[in-house]
């Protein structure tokens, strides 16, 4: 059966809890794409033995083609000690994502800055074009019979052990019957320990019929989980 891949449903009225499930009010039919944080590695192309210590993004992209998207949405810094820029008394000179980072050892009152590592927040769509992965295979635990339709992750794992990842990078939900999926970005939070459940869930309480359609999950993992799976490659 061909699969025509849509980004997340846009006129079937479901509850979609991730993380801490927070619910959508009952009045939303329309769901928003959840997106998941993507973040490069960290970079450290140059220490202060010179001028001081130039993270420009100019000489990332140059130096690590591929590896850091053309337009990034933030930039953290940390010294290459782990340690926050703040905790070093240095001056910084320029701290944005259109430059990238620079701390010069002449703004500096003991005449040299620290050593800095710098990482970038792209477009979730950044990382699943680089991110080699696979997708698991169908998984349909429950139906609309009782509550609701219940797809939660800490149980899928609980009833099909090693058949998904630990932190999957995408879920995607298919109704039983019809050859639309709908692709979402996983929420990735801090969590506590008791705030594992993250998966799908359509309550029939929250439906006009009554009851909500049978639906299958499927999830995203990386490319070093599927050796272990009965995914597919992507």
């Amino acid at each position: 059966m061909a699969l025509a891949t849509v980004q997340c449903p846009q006129s079937t009225v479901v509850s979609m809890f991730f993380s801490n499930f927070v619910q959508l009010p009952k009045s939303i039919t329309t769901i928003a794409p959840w997106h998941t944080d993507c973040w490069t590695q960290w970079f450290d192309r140059d220490n202060p033995s010179g001028p001081g210590d130039y993270e420009t993004l100019s000489a990332l992209h140059a130096e690590y083609p591929g590896k850091i998207c053309a337009y990034p949405l933030q930039i953290q810094v940390l010294t290459t000690a782990w340690h926050p820029v703040s905790s070093t008394g240095d001056i910084i000179d320029t701290s944005d994502t259109v430059t990238g980072f620079i701390c010069k050892n002449s703004l500096q009152t003991n005449g040299r800055c620290s050593d800095y590592q710098v990482r970038f927040q792209c477009p979730p769509e950044f990382c699943a074009s680089t991110t080699p992965c696979c997708w698991t295979d169908w998984f349909d635990r429950d139906n609309p019979s009782g509550k609701g339709d219940f797809e939660i992750l800490i149980k899928l794992r609980k009833e099909n052990p090693g058949k998904i990842c630990n932190n999957p990078l995408q879920i995607q939900v298919l109704t039983t019957g019809v050859s639309t999926v709908y692709t979402c970005f996983i929420v990735f939070l801090i969590l506590s320990r008791s705030d594992t459940e993250k998966g799908f869930i359509c309550k029939n309480c929250d439906q006009k019929g009554g009851r909500c359609s049978d639906y299958k999950v499927r999830f995203q993992c990386p490319i070093d989980f599927c050796p272990r799976s009965q995914g597919n490659s992507l």
